[in-house]
């Protein structure tokens, strides 16, 4: 068997053809994936070549640059359509054990835009630490497995790249060495995290014991015919589950979520809600739908769309309810992050056998995590701010922040109303999108919880815009005597990225829905 084969570059290649040079080779396609990985080892390399001269600036430039290109070949591949229907298909590499496609392109440009929000924040955030190097190099790495994961088609290729990004993690999250929240957190999200993935793992080995292989194509062949072997798949099947729900930050493993977040750095809590939980939903929608057809699936007694809309249903409500008590901003936008998973779960939830808006519901869904990959990580980025500032935690200790910070608060604003799905901003037609697609593919109801719960949002993330501009000033305010430029920037940008998708969210959900449509052949 050829090790590298499906689809040609045509695409990629059409600039070159037609100044006479040669098409370009199929690895090519991997080009985005490769950018990180090189970015991720030239950051090690120059952390340990260059121990007296580095700096944070020169590390954040390098981190910042390796993911705009990142973001760019993405975008490039997507707009000539490489891996799209229109010419040829998705490109499988190592006998399908990757597949390049719609789908893992549109996340790994997600992953690469909140890659360089962080790294561009961060170098404010870790202004004061001697040895930066690893926190950027470990920041790209664990981008670079998510896009791998985004990518993957083989369930032993999946767990190997949930553990590229999960063990970067561990170590981002536990950063703070000096801080025992940091510490704690770290702890926690690497005991929690171990226990998940030995639950995955076992649950590929029951689906392998049952289907005789790891490709997901060739699972999705062998789903049709298990036998008596139904009840085994169907543990397997449940145990996945539940190592997706983990990366998700969903019911039933979601516990986890605000303990790390609100311990973490606050760029780490931003990019680990934003870009591995995008990641996570990129592998779900891939394995769910490749290798465990609807139709066969439920035939042999495994509904996993039924699983889903449980878990959607109570994830968004458990995450939107916990949230609404909060006293903390941080560990509030912990809570909402489980709450936007259970939005994002209705991209599987409500798929069906055969239905005709089955693409564009898991289309809503990811054009949903794109915004939210802008939304989310700009509010976790202003929180650094406020937390670089010496600015206490609570909703109270952030009144009147409005009037020493004008800008920042502003893009906050921005962030919440978008959260919250308040029109004009992005976050508005994201949700649009998704409920209705649930409507038009039979499942009103759930679109109906998924609306009741948003009202039930604005409680909160109004509560964050109302300390800002109407509750009275405190004491703690004149710790408020800094701008870090890098910091603001990335929340400027970020708020400007959110609003600026409303006129660009045609072209956005177009791609998606194109991409979605794709995995349903």
């Amino acid at each position: 068997m050829s090790i590298i084969q499906s689809s040609t570059l045509e695409p990629l290649a059409a600039l070159p053809a037609q100044t006479g040079g040669a098409p370009l080779p199929e690895w090519t396609a991997l080009g985005p994936i490769l950018a990180l990985v090189a970015t991720g080892l030239l950051l090690l390399g120059w952390d340990t070549v260059f121990p007296n001269r580095r700096t944070n600036t020169e590390l954040s430039v390098i981190a910042a640059v390796g993911a705009l290109v990142t973001l760019a070949l993405s975008g490039w591949y997507l707009a000539a359509g490489t891996g799209q229907p229109a010419t040829g298909g998705a490109i499988t590499l190592f006998a399908e054990a990757i597949t390049i496609d719609g789908l893992a392109l549109f996340f790994t440009a997600i992953v690469a835009v909140v890659t360089a929000l962080v790294a561009v924040a961060s170098r404010d955030y870790l202004d004061d630490h001697e040895t930066p190097g690893e926190f950027y190099s470990l920041v790209v790495l664990a981008a670079a497995g998510m896009a791998l994961l985004a990518s993957a088609s083989s369930l032993a290729t999946i767990f190997v790249a949930l553990e590229m990004v999960s063990l970067p993690s561990y170590a981002l999250v536990a950063y703070l060495k000096e801080d025992r929240g940091s510490v704690e957190a770290g702890m926690k999200y690497f005991l929690v995290g171990a226990v998940s993935s030995a639950i995955f793992v076992f649950g590929i080995s029951l689906v392998y014991a049952a289907t005789g292989s790891l490709v997901l194509s060739d699972v999705a062949a062998a789903f049709g015919d298990l036998d008596d072997l139904a009840g085994v798949a169907g543990v397997g099947v449940v145990m996945m589950i539940a190592g997706f729900a983990f990366k998700t930050a969903s019911v039933p493993v979601h516990f986890w979520a605000p303990e790390v977040y609100e311990g973490a750095p606050a760029p780490v809590s931003a990019f680990l809600s934003s870009a591995s939980k995008a990641a996570g939903f990129a592998v779900a929608f891939r394995v769910f739908t490749e290798a465990f057809p609807i139709a066969d699936a439920v035939a042999v007694g495994i509904d996993w769309p039924l699983v889903f809309a449980v878990l959607a249903v109570l994830t968004m409500t458990l995450g939107n309810f916990a949230a609404a008590v909060q006293t903390e901003v941080k560990r509030m936008l912990a809570y909402s992050s489980i709450g936007h998973a259970g939005y994002a779960l209705i991209g599987l939830a409500a798929l069906s056998a055969g239905g005709s808006h089955n693409g564009a519901v898991m289309g809503a869904s990811m054009a949903h995590l794109f915004v939210y990959g802008f939304m989310n990580t700009g509010a976790f980025l202003f929180i650094a701010m406020v937390e670089r500032w010496g600015v206490g935690r609570t909703f109270e200790d952030y009144a009147g922040l409005g009037s020493v910070a004008p800008m920042a608060s502003v893009a906050m604003t921005v962030f919440m109303f978008s959260l919250a799905g308040l029109p004009p901003f992005g976050g508005f037609f994201s949700k649009y999108f998704l409920f209705a697609g649930a409507v038009f593919n039979g499942f009103w109801w759930l679109a109906a919880i998924g609306a009741l719960n948003s009202v039930l949002s604005l409680y909160y993330y109004s509560r964050v815009v109302k300390a800002l501009w109407i509750e009275e000033p405190t004491d703690a305010l004149s710790a408020v005597d800094s701008r870090p430029t890098a910091l603001y920037g990335a929340v400027i940008v970020a708020a400007v990225a959110t609003v600026v998708v409303l006129p660009g969210f045609g072209p956005v959900i177009e791609t998606a829905e194109a991409a979605a449509t794709a995995l349903f052949g």
